[in-house]
Protein backbone atom coordinates (compact mmCIF):
# COMPACT_ATOMS: atom_id res chain seq x y z
CA UNK A 1 0.00 0.00 0.00
CA UNK A 2 1.42 3.45 -0.91
CA UNK A 3 -0.49 5.56 0.82
CA UNK A 4 -1.92 4.86 4.32
CA UNK A 5 -3.57 6.89 6.56
CA UNK A 6 -4.06 6.18 10.06
CA UNK A 7 -6.84 8.21 11.51
CA UNK A 8 -7.64 9.01 15.65
CA UNK A 9 -5.06 6.71 16.50
CA UNK A 10 -2.67 7.85 19.86
CA UNK A 11 0.61 7.08 19.21
CA UNK A 12 2.47 5.84 22.40
CA UNK A 13 1.74 4.83 25.61
CA UNK A 14 -0.36 8.10 26.97
CA UNK A 15 -0.03 9.95 23.77
CA UNK A 16 -2.05 12.24 22.01
CA UNK A 17 -5.23 11.70 19.21
CA UNK A 18 -3.55 12.37 15.94
CA UNK A 19 -3.68 11.31 12.12
CA UNK A 20 -0.73 9.27 11.32
CA UNK A 21 0.25 9.01 7.44
CA UNK A 22 2.29 6.23 5.55
CA UNK A 23 3.80 6.31 1.93
CA UNK A 24 6.21 3.85 0.54
CA UNK A 25 6.26 1.52 4.00
CA UNK A 26 7.48 4.54 6.03
CA UNK A 27 5.69 6.70 8.65
CA UNK A 28 5.97 10.28 6.93
CA UNK A 29 3.55 12.72 9.17
CA UNK A 30 2.07 12.36 12.36
CA UNK A 31 -0.43 15.48 12.33
CA UNK A 32 -3.68 16.71 14.51
CA UNK A 33 -7.15 15.09 13.63
CA UNK A 34 -8.34 15.58 10.39
CA UNK A 35 -5.91 17.75 8.98
CA UNK A 36 -4.00 14.86 6.80
CA UNK A 37 -6.72 14.96 4.05
CA UNK A 38 -7.03 12.10 1.60
CA UNK A 39 -5.41 9.13 1.60
CA UNK A 40 -5.76 5.96 -0.75
CA UNK A 41 -6.39 3.98 2.27
CA UNK A 42 -7.94 4.81 5.59
CA UNK A 43 -8.09 3.19 8.54
CA UNK A 44 -9.57 4.25 11.43
CA UNK A 45 -7.78 3.41 14.52
CA UNK A 46 -11.29 4.90 17.10
CA UNK A 47 -8.83 5.92 19.32
CA UNK A 48 -6.63 3.13 19.85
CA UNK A 49 -3.02 3.52 20.74
CA UNK A 50 -0.14 3.25 17.78
CA UNK A 51 2.55 1.30 18.82
CA UNK A 52 5.86 -0.23 17.02
CA UNK A 53 4.73 -3.56 15.06
CA UNK A 54 5.09 -6.65 17.88
CA UNK A 55 8.13 -8.99 17.43
CA UNK A 56 8.14 -12.80 18.01
CA UNK A 57 11.61 -13.70 18.41
CA UNK A 58 11.54 -17.26 18.81
CA UNK A 59 9.14 -19.19 17.32
CA UNK A 60 8.98 -22.75 15.46
CA UNK A 61 6.41 -22.22 12.57
CA UNK A 62 5.49 -25.23 11.27
CA UNK A 63 5.28 -26.68 14.74
CA UNK A 64 3.12 -24.57 16.12
CA UNK A 65 0.67 -24.42 12.81
CA UNK A 66 0.15 -28.32 13.62
CA UNK A 67 0.36 -28.21 17.25
CA UNK A 68 -2.92 -26.01 16.64
CA UNK A 69 -4.46 -28.94 15.76
CA UNK A 70 -3.15 -31.33 17.75
CA UNK A 71 -4.57 -33.20 21.13
CA UNK A 72 -4.05 -30.23 23.72
CA UNK A 73 -2.45 -32.24 26.67
CA UNK A 74 -1.52 -29.45 28.58
CA UNK A 75 -3.89 -29.93 31.65
CA UNK A 76 -2.44 -33.58 32.68
CA UNK A 77 -1.11 -34.19 35.44
CA UNK A 78 0.22 -37.72 35.93
CA UNK A 79 0.78 -39.88 32.60
CA UNK A 80 -2.52 -41.20 33.68
CA UNK A 81 -4.29 -38.09 32.87
CA UNK A 82 -2.44 -37.77 29.93
CA UNK A 83 -3.97 -40.98 28.19
CA UNK A 84 -7.40 -39.83 29.84
CA UNK A 85 -6.99 -36.56 28.09
CA UNK A 86 -6.39 -38.57 24.95
CA UNK A 87 -9.21 -41.23 24.95
CA UNK A 88 -11.69 -38.60 26.15
CA UNK A 89 -10.58 -36.45 22.57
CA UNK A 90 -10.43 -39.78 20.46
CA UNK A 91 -14.55 -40.24 21.49
CA UNK A 92 -15.58 -37.15 20.98
CA UNK A 93 -13.62 -36.80 17.49
CA UNK A 94 -12.84 -40.44 16.03
CA UNK A 95 -10.15 -40.76 14.02
CA UNK A 96 -9.12 -43.80 11.45
CA UNK A 97 -7.46 -46.69 13.09
CA UNK A 98 -4.23 -46.45 10.71
CA UNK A 99 -4.14 -42.71 11.19
CA UNK A 100 -1.09 -41.63 13.76
CA UNK A 101 -2.82 -40.01 17.13
CA UNK A 102 -0.79 -37.15 18.27
CA UNK A 103 -1.10 -34.84 20.94
CA UNK A 104 0.87 -32.45 22.45
CA UNK A 105 1.51 -30.19 25.17
CA UNK A 106 2.01 -32.76 28.64
CA UNK A 107 4.80 -31.12 31.51
CA UNK A 108 6.14 -34.68 33.42
CA UNK A 109 8.37 -32.74 35.39
CA UNK A 110 6.24 -32.87 38.24
CA UNK A 111 4.29 -36.16 37.36
CA UNK A 112 4.07 -38.87 39.89
CA UNK A 113 4.29 -41.55 37.68
CA UNK A 114 6.23 -42.16 34.17
CA UNK A 115 5.33 -42.14 30.59
CA UNK A 116 6.05 -45.14 28.62
CA UNK A 117 5.52 -47.33 25.64
CA UNK A 118 3.66 -49.89 28.01
CA UNK A 119 0.87 -47.33 28.85
CA UNK A 120 0.01 -46.27 25.11
CA UNK A 121 -0.39 -50.00 24.15
CA UNK A 122 -2.82 -50.74 26.68
CA UNK A 123 -5.03 -47.62 26.13
CA UNK A 124 -4.81 -47.90 22.32
CA UNK A 125 -3.89 -51.54 21.40
CA UNK A 126 -1.92 -51.35 18.20
CA UNK A 127 -2.67 -47.54 17.19
CA UNK A 128 -0.15 -45.20 16.48
CA UNK A 129 0.64 -42.55 18.95
CA UNK A 130 2.86 -39.92 18.85
CA UNK A 131 2.95 -37.23 22.19
CA UNK A 132 5.11 -34.45 22.23
CA UNK A 133 5.91 -32.64 25.41
CA UNK A 134 5.06 -28.92 25.83
CA UNK A 135 8.70 -28.17 25.66
CA UNK A 136 9.74 -30.43 22.46
CA UNK A 137 12.58 -31.85 23.93
CA UNK A 138 10.49 -34.92 24.54
CA UNK A 139 8.44 -37.27 22.62
CA UNK A 140 6.64 -40.32 23.77
CA UNK A 141 6.15 -42.91 21.48
CA UNK A 142 3.58 -45.89 21.12
CA UNK A 143 5.30 -49.75 20.15
CA UNK A 144 2.96 -49.09 16.96
CA UNK A 145 4.60 -45.71 16.60
CA UNK A 146 8.26 -46.65 16.82
CA UNK A 147 7.48 -49.77 14.69
CA UNK A 148 6.41 -47.19 12.07
CA UNK A 149 9.52 -45.30 11.98
CA UNK A 150 11.78 -47.98 11.98
CA UNK A 151 12.99 -48.12 15.82
CA UNK A 152 12.66 -49.93 19.52
CA UNK A 153 13.20 -48.11 22.29
CA UNK A 154 13.09 -49.56 25.91
CA UNK A 155 10.45 -46.96 26.99
CA UNK A 156 9.42 -45.29 24.26
CA UNK A 157 10.04 -42.09 25.67
CA UNK A 158 12.48 -39.84 23.35
CA UNK A 159 14.92 -37.03 24.73
CA UNK A 160 17.12 -34.22 22.95
CA UNK A 161 18.69 -35.78 19.81
CA UNK A 162 16.73 -38.95 20.09
CA UNK A 163 13.48 -36.64 20.18
CA UNK A 164 14.63 -34.51 17.34
CA UNK A 165 15.23 -37.17 14.67
CA UNK A 166 12.16 -39.30 15.64
CA UNK A 167 10.13 -36.21 15.14
CA UNK A 168 11.99 -35.94 12.09
CA UNK A 169 10.73 -39.49 10.69
CA UNK A 170 7.24 -38.92 11.67
CA UNK A 171 4.90 -38.96 8.78
CA UNK A 172 3.60 -35.66 8.09
CA UNK A 173 0.73 -33.84 6.53
CA UNK A 174 0.83 -33.01 2.97
CA UNK A 175 3.34 -29.98 2.23
CA UNK A 176 0.83 -27.99 0.64
CA UNK A 177 -1.87 -28.58 3.83
CA UNK A 178 1.15 -27.77 5.95
CA UNK A 179 1.67 -24.30 3.85
CA UNK A 180 -2.03 -23.74 4.14
CA UNK A 181 -1.54 -23.98 8.16
CA UNK A 182 1.30 -22.01 8.41
CA UNK A 183 -0.59 -19.22 6.41
CA UNK A 184 -3.55 -19.16 9.29
CA UNK A 185 -1.42 -19.25 11.98
CA UNK A 186 0.72 -15.85 10.67
CA UNK A 187 -2.34 -14.74 9.93
CA UNK A 188 -3.43 -14.97 13.69
CA UNK A 189 -0.21 -13.81 14.99
CA UNK A 190 -0.87 -10.78 12.84
CA UNK A 191 -4.25 -10.60 14.46
CA UNK A 192 -2.24 -9.80 17.58
CA UNK A 193 -0.27 -7.07 16.72
CA UNK A 194 2.71 -9.13 15.08
CA UNK A 195 4.57 -8.36 11.98
CA UNK A 196 7.89 -9.95 12.35
CA UNK A 197 8.50 -13.76 13.11
CA UNK A 198 11.83 -15.30 13.56
CA UNK A 199 11.39 -19.53 12.46
CA UNK A 200 13.21 -21.33 13.94
CA UNK A 201 12.21 -24.64 12.67
CA UNK A 202 14.70 -27.24 12.17
CA UNK A 203 14.36 -27.34 8.25
CA UNK A 204 15.31 -25.56 5.31
CA UNK A 205 12.94 -22.62 6.57
CA UNK A 206 14.75 -20.43 3.27
CA UNK A 207 13.33 -22.75 1.06
CA UNK A 208 9.77 -23.16 2.56
CA UNK A 209 9.56 -19.59 3.10
CA UNK A 210 10.39 -18.98 -0.63
CA UNK A 211 7.95 -21.69 -1.86
CA UNK A 212 4.92 -20.51 0.21
CA UNK A 213 4.74 -16.96 -0.92
CA UNK A 214 4.05 -13.01 0.82
CA UNK A 215 3.30 -14.01 4.21
CA UNK A 216 1.20 -11.63 6.85
CA UNK A 217 4.57 -10.67 8.54
CA UNK A 218 8.25 -10.16 8.27
CA UNK A 219 9.78 -13.68 7.92
CA UNK A 220 13.45 -14.15 9.79
CA UNK A 221 14.76 -17.39 8.42
CA UNK A 222 16.83 -19.40 10.59
CA UNK A 223 19.60 -21.88 9.84
CA UNK A 224 19.94 -24.90 11.38
CA UNK A 225 23.13 -26.78 12.04
CA UNK A 226 22.88 -29.17 9.89
CA UNK A 227 22.44 -26.64 6.70
CA UNK A 228 25.66 -24.64 7.85
CA UNK A 229 27.55 -25.52 4.75
CA UNK A 230 24.40 -25.24 2.34
CA UNK A 231 23.70 -22.10 3.09
CA UNK A 232 27.60 -20.95 2.92
CA UNK A 233 27.32 -22.53 -0.52
CA UNK A 234 24.44 -19.96 -1.31
CA UNK A 235 26.34 -17.17 -0.14
CA UNK A 236 23.11 -16.19 2.39
CA UNK A 237 24.24 -14.62 5.29
CA UNK A 238 22.24 -13.20 8.27
CA UNK A 239 20.31 -10.02 7.37
CA UNK A 240 20.17 -10.81 3.82
CA UNK A 241 16.74 -9.99 2.45
CA UNK A 242 16.01 -12.77 0.29
CA UNK A 243 14.89 -12.27 -3.93
CA UNK A 244 11.35 -12.07 -5.17
CA UNK A 245 10.30 -11.86 -1.51
CA UNK A 246 9.38 -7.88 -1.59
CA UNK A 247 11.25 -7.84 1.49
CA UNK A 248 9.68 -9.84 3.89
CA UNK A 249 12.05 -12.58 3.89
CA UNK A 250 15.37 -12.49 5.41
CA UNK A 251 18.48 -14.85 6.15
CA UNK A 252 18.24 -15.56 10.20
CA UNK A 253 20.78 -16.22 12.52
CA UNK A 254 22.60 -19.99 13.11
CA UNK A 255 20.97 -22.01 15.31
CA UNK A 256 23.11 -24.27 18.11
CA UNK A 257 21.88 -26.48 21.08
CA UNK A 258 24.26 -26.23 24.16
CA UNK A 259 21.89 -28.00 26.23
CA UNK A 260 18.80 -29.26 27.00
CA UNK A 261 15.35 -27.88 29.02
CA UNK A 262 14.30 -27.54 32.71
CA UNK A 263 10.74 -30.04 32.43
CA UNK A 264 12.99 -32.64 31.05
CA UNK A 265 16.02 -32.04 33.09
CA UNK A 266 18.39 -31.85 30.40
CA UNK A 267 19.39 -28.30 30.77
CA UNK A 268 23.28 -28.55 31.42
CA UNK A 269 23.79 -26.88 35.27
CA UNK A 270 26.69 -26.26 37.09
CA UNK A 271 24.40 -28.32 40.39
CA UNK A 272 23.24 -31.52 39.82
CA UNK A 273 19.24 -32.06 40.21
CA UNK A 274 18.01 -33.10 43.23
CA UNK A 275 17.82 -36.82 44.06
CA UNK A 276 20.32 -37.55 40.97
CA UNK A 277 23.57 -37.19 39.84
CA UNK A 278 23.47 -35.72 36.91
CA UNK A 279 23.44 -31.87 36.32
CA UNK A 280 21.71 -32.47 32.32
CA UNK A 281 22.95 -32.95 29.05
CA UNK A 282 25.98 -31.20 27.48
CA UNK A 283 24.92 -31.48 23.82
CA UNK A 284 27.56 -29.73 22.07
CA UNK A 285 30.38 -29.27 23.85
CA UNK A 286 33.40 -26.75 23.89
CA UNK A 287 35.30 -28.12 21.46
CA UNK A 288 32.67 -28.46 18.96
CA UNK A 289 30.64 -24.89 19.39
CA UNK A 290 33.66 -22.58 19.18
CA UNK A 291 34.52 -24.03 15.32
CA UNK A 292 31.11 -24.45 14.20
CA UNK A 293 30.43 -20.81 15.65
CA UNK A 294 33.37 -19.47 13.94
CA UNK A 295 33.60 -20.80 10.83
CA UNK A 296 29.46 -19.78 11.01
CA UNK A 297 30.35 -16.39 11.53
CA UNK A 298 33.56 -16.13 9.53
CA UNK A 299 30.33 -16.22 6.56
CA UNK A 300 28.28 -13.56 7.86
CA UNK A 301 26.20 -15.84 10.09
CA UNK A 302 25.62 -14.68 13.22
CA UNK A 303 25.02 -16.99 16.16
CA UNK A 304 22.06 -17.96 17.99
CA UNK A 305 23.00 -20.65 20.92
CA UNK A 306 20.11 -22.06 23.02
CA UNK A 307 21.16 -22.42 26.55
CA UNK A 308 19.14 -22.93 29.49
CA UNK A 309 21.07 -24.47 32.23
CA UNK A 310 23.42 -21.59 33.94
CA UNK A 311 26.11 -24.07 32.95
CA UNK A 312 25.35 -23.92 29.54
CA UNK A 313 25.12 -20.03 29.71
CA UNK A 314 28.52 -20.38 30.46
CA UNK A 315 29.74 -22.24 28.00
CA UNK A 316 27.94 -20.34 25.44
CA UNK A 317 29.06 -17.03 26.72
CA UNK A 318 33.00 -18.02 26.96
CA UNK A 319 32.35 -19.44 23.39
CA UNK A 320 31.28 -15.86 22.08
CA UNK A 321 34.10 -14.45 23.99
CA UNK A 322 36.56 -16.93 22.29
CA UNK A 323 35.33 -16.27 18.73
CA UNK A 324 34.57 -12.39 19.15
CA UNK A 325 31.71 -12.12 18.03
CA UNK A 326 28.02 -10.77 18.66
CA UNK A 327 24.87 -12.92 18.33
CA UNK A 328 22.25 -14.52 20.49
CA UNK A 329 22.05 -16.69 23.73
CA UNK A 330 18.14 -17.95 23.46
CA UNK A 331 16.35 -19.12 26.50
CA UNK A 332 19.08 -17.87 29.12
CA UNK A 333 16.45 -19.32 32.02
CA UNK A 334 19.42 -19.93 34.85
CA UNK A 335 22.24 -17.30 35.06
CA UNK A 336 25.09 -17.37 37.51
CA UNK A 337 25.42 -13.97 38.88
CA UNK A 338 29.16 -13.86 37.05
CA UNK A 339 27.70 -14.35 33.58
CA UNK A 340 24.68 -11.28 33.95
CA UNK A 341 26.60 -8.66 33.03
CA UNK A 342 28.73 -10.49 30.24
CA UNK A 343 25.86 -10.33 27.88
CA UNK A 344 25.84 -6.48 27.64
CA UNK A 345 29.72 -6.39 27.76
CA UNK A 346 30.21 -9.77 24.93
CA UNK A 347 26.85 -7.95 23.09
CA UNK A 348 25.04 -10.76 23.44
CA UNK A 349 21.24 -10.50 22.91
CA UNK A 350 19.55 -12.27 25.84
CA UNK A 351 17.07 -13.91 22.89
CA UNK A 352 14.33 -14.95 26.21
CA UNK A 353 10.50 -16.19 26.87
CA UNK A 354 8.36 -14.33 29.76
CA UNK A 355 5.76 -17.05 29.31
CA UNK A 356 7.79 -19.98 30.38
CA UNK A 357 8.33 -18.20 33.51
CA UNK A 358 4.49 -18.85 35.14
CA UNK A 359 4.58 -22.00 33.60
CA UNK A 360 7.87 -23.51 34.79
CA UNK A 361 7.96 -21.83 37.72
CA UNK A 362 6.64 -25.11 40.15
CA UNK A 363 9.24 -27.03 38.31
CA UNK A 364 11.85 -24.76 38.97
CA UNK A 365 11.34 -24.77 42.37
CA UNK A 366 11.71 -28.45 42.68
CA UNK A 367 14.61 -28.88 40.26
CA UNK A 368 16.15 -25.49 40.64
CA UNK A 369 15.81 -25.43 44.17
CA UNK A 370 17.69 -22.93 46.11
CA UNK A 371 18.86 -21.49 42.68
CA UNK A 372 16.10 -19.61 41.49
CA UNK A 373 16.49 -16.07 42.70
CA UNK A 374 18.59 -15.92 39.59
CA UNK A 375 16.12 -17.67 37.20
CA UNK A 376 14.59 -15.65 34.16
CA UNK A 377 16.28 -12.52 35.64
CA UNK A 378 15.28 -10.08 33.27
CA UNK A 379 15.60 -6.93 35.30
CA UNK A 380 19.16 -8.07 36.20
CA UNK A 381 19.98 -8.46 33.02
CA UNK A 382 18.30 -5.03 31.56
CA UNK A 383 20.10 -3.12 34.63
CA UNK A 384 23.43 -4.77 33.61
CA UNK A 385 22.73 -3.76 30.07
CA UNK A 386 21.87 -6.12 28.27
CA UNK A 387 19.38 -6.19 25.55
CA UNK A 388 16.43 -8.35 25.63
CA UNK A 389 14.56 -9.68 22.94
CA UNK A 390 11.36 -11.61 23.46
CA UNK A 391 9.61 -14.47 21.90
CA UNK A 392 7.18 -17.28 22.44
CA UNK A 393 8.89 -20.42 21.46
CA UNK A 394 5.62 -21.50 19.98
CA UNK A 395 4.53 -24.18 20.15
CA UNK A 396 5.81 -24.58 23.72
CA UNK A 397 3.49 -21.33 24.43
CA UNK A 398 0.93 -19.82 22.42
CA UNK A 399 2.11 -17.60 19.78
CA UNK A 400 0.96 -14.23 21.72
CA UNK A 401 3.60 -11.58 22.48
CA UNK A 402 0.80 -10.40 25.04
CA UNK A 403 0.95 -13.21 27.54
CA UNK A 404 4.70 -12.40 27.50
CA UNK A 405 4.80 -8.63 27.74
CA UNK A 406 1.95 -9.85 30.70
CA UNK A 407 4.54 -12.12 31.97
CA UNK A 408 7.27 -10.30 32.51
CA UNK A 409 5.66 -7.37 34.09
CA UNK A 410 3.86 -9.06 36.76
CA UNK A 411 5.98 -12.50 36.86
CA UNK A 412 2.62 -14.54 37.83
CA UNK A 413 -0.58 -15.64 35.22
CA UNK A 414 -2.80 -16.88 38.07
CA UNK A 415 -4.11 -15.62 41.01
CA UNK A 416 -0.95 -16.97 42.64
CA UNK A 417 1.58 -14.09 44.19
CA UNK A 418 4.50 -13.01 41.70
CA UNK A 419 7.11 -15.52 41.31
CA UNK A 420 10.67 -13.39 42.34
CA UNK A 421 8.81 -10.22 41.80
CA UNK A 422 12.13 -8.43 42.06
CA UNK A 423 12.98 -9.74 38.72
CA UNK A 424 9.75 -7.86 36.85
CA UNK A 425 10.55 -5.24 34.39
CA UNK A 426 8.68 -1.97 33.55
CA UNK A 427 5.80 -2.46 30.72
CA UNK A 428 8.22 0.02 28.11
CA UNK A 429 10.84 -2.04 28.71
CA UNK A 430 8.85 -5.22 27.90
CA UNK A 431 7.15 -3.44 25.48
CA UNK A 432 10.74 -2.76 23.75
CA UNK A 433 12.07 -5.80 24.30
CA UNK A 434 8.69 -7.38 22.26
CA UNK A 435 9.47 -4.55 19.62
CA UNK A 436 12.64 -5.33 18.57
CA UNK A 437 13.94 -2.14 20.38
CA UNK A 438 11.46 0.07 19.15
CA UNK A 439 9.97 2.73 21.63
CA UNK A 440 7.78 4.52 20.15
CA UNK A 441 6.62 5.43 16.53
CA UNK A 442 7.86 8.64 14.64
CA UNK A 443 8.06 10.13 11.12
CA UNK A 444 10.76 8.27 9.56
CA UNK A 445 10.21 5.07 11.07
CA UNK A 446 9.62 2.28 9.04
CA UNK A 447 5.36 1.44 9.51
CA UNK A 448 5.37 -1.84 10.78
CA UNK A 449 2.95 -0.64 13.25
CA UNK A 450 0.27 -1.95 15.65
CA UNK A 451 -2.93 -0.25 16.74
CA UNK A 452 -4.38 -1.15 19.92
CA UNK A 453 -8.03 -0.36 21.57
CA UNK A 454 -7.01 0.49 24.74
CA UNK A 455 -3.84 1.76 26.16
CA UNK A 456 -1.72 -0.70 27.32
CA UNK A 457 -0.51 1.36 30.18
CA UNK A 458 -4.02 1.48 31.76
CA UNK A 459 -4.61 -2.38 31.91
CA UNK A 460 -4.02 -4.87 34.49
CA UNK A 461 -1.61 -7.96 33.47
CA UNK A 462 -4.48 -9.87 33.27
CA UNK A 463 -6.45 -7.61 30.84
CA UNK A 464 -3.56 -7.41 28.71
CA UNK A 465 -3.39 -10.84 27.74
CA UNK A 466 -7.06 -10.53 26.04
CA UNK A 467 -5.79 -6.69 24.80
CA UNK A 468 -7.98 -6.39 21.33
CA UNK A 469 -5.67 -5.23 18.33
CA UNK A 470 -7.72 -2.71 16.15
CA UNK A 471 -5.29 -3.14 13.51
CA UNK A 472 -1.61 -4.47 12.16
CA UNK A 473 0.13 -2.85 9.57
CA UNK A 474 3.23 -4.04 7.96
CA UNK A 475 5.74 -2.30 5.88
CA UNK A 476 2.49 0.09 5.33
CA UNK A 477 0.46 -2.98 4.51
CA UNK A 478 -2.47 -3.89 6.43
CA UNK A 479 -2.37 -7.13 7.55
CA UNK A 480 -5.29 -7.02 9.93
CA UNK A 481 -7.85 -4.59 10.58
CA UNK A 482 -11.47 -4.73 12.52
Amino acid sequence: MDDLLLRRVRPGLGGDLADVRVNDGRVTSITEPGSSGFAARVVDGHGGTLLPGLVDAHVHVVQWATFRRRIPLDAARSAGEAIELLLAHLLATPAPQTELVVGAGFRDALWPDKPHKDLLQRALPGRAVALFSADLHTLWLSPAALKLIGRDHPTGVLLEGDCMTATAQLPTAAIDVQDRWVAEAVAAAAARGVTQIVDYEYADTVADWARRGAPAARISCVVARHLLDQTIERGHRTGDVLPDSGGLLTVGPYKLFVDGSLNTRTAYCHDPYPGVDSPGSLELPPEELVPLMRRAFDHGLIPAVHAIGDRANTIALDAFEEVGCPGRIEHAQLLSPADVPRFAALGVIAAVQPSHQPDDRDVADRHWHGRTERAFPYRSLLESGARLEFGSDAPVAPLDPWDGIASAVSRTDDDRPPWHPEQAISLPDALAASSGGRRGVAVGDIADLTVTAADPSTLSPADLRTLPVTATIVGGRVTHHI
